[in-house]
């Protein structure tokens, strides 16, 4: 997505992100004089949260938005913009002893080339902690997207599709070939409300699902979201709020030696 992010709407309206990510902190146990670094920080709250604990943390996000909108909030935090699903930059090439992430690895579709990454970046025995989409997240609104695209397009969705949902199983292999030890792996569905009522969902498909604009272009986009909205709205829209369907995987891992 790149800048098509609009952080300002992030932070006021989709705060539920970061809230959520506060047990995924929880279980990295991020302890002072460690280096961590935050992969997809976003506008960098947890960042921040890490922070606390007395770690050095770099915060990176393919967004430069989203890093503009990080180091204005905290200026004092490093912040990068750096495309995990590419070669890290030098600045981010040191030695950390933990990695994080959450709700950001499911944007990262060449799954395999970011664990190389991550595992390239950490020291034996590094952490690597997280959380992201698993099989069936928003699976609702992705089927209302897919199904709108074609009935009224006449468009297949998936060339401009942005998510990758895997299953447990799957994540867990991919982990464990690109080098790492699973300590825990953990699939559980949650569902998610939205605040600001009938309104909250106009918010999400902003933010979250405007890759599929480009199917049908910028002016078709209010048309497009509406229908989707619609479509959701037996399922997902209850006593004047909208809950979505969320699945997530959360891990724990550590890097091995390859031999």
């Amino acid at each position: 997505m790149g800048d098509e992010w609009r952080p300002e709407l992030y932070d006021s309206k989709l705060g539920f992100v970061s809230a959520h990510g506060q047990h995924v902190i929880e279980l990295l146990q991020p302890k002072a004089g460690e280096f961590v670094l935050d992969v997809g920080c976003g506008t960098g709250d947890l960042t921040a949260r890490i922070r606390e604990s007395g770690a050095h943390v770099v915060g990176i996000d393919k967004s430069e938005a989203m890093i503009a909108r990080a180091r204005s909030k905290y200026p004092d935090l490093r912040f990068i913009v750096a495309d995990a699903e590419c070669p890290l930059p030098e600045a981010v090439a040191e030695a950390f002893d933990a990695v994080f992430s959450n709700a950001a690895l499911h944007w990262m579709k060449a799954a395999d080339q970011v664990l190389a990454e991550i595992w390239q970046c950490l020291r034996p025995g590094g952490r690597f902690v997280g959380e992201f989409g698993g099989r069936g997240n928003i699976r609702t609104v992705e089927q209302a997207i897919e199904d709108v695209l074609l009935a009224e397009y006449g468009i297949d969705a998936a060339a401009f599709h942005p998510w990758s949902f895997p299953s447990l199983g799957e994540y867990a292999a991919r982990l464990e070939a690109a080098g790492f030890q699973v300590d825990m792996t953990v699939y559980f569905k949650r569902p998610t409300a939205l605040p600001d009522g009938d309104a909250g969902m106009d918010y999400w498909l902003e933010s979250f699902a405007k890759p599929f604009v480009h199917a049908v272009g910028e002016k078709e986009s209010g048309r497009l979201f509406r229908l989707v909205k619609e479509r959701c709205r037996p399922s997902l829209y209850s006593g004047d709020k909208w809950t979505l369907d969320y699945a997530r995987l959360r891990f724990a891992a550590h890097k091995t030696l390859r031999e």
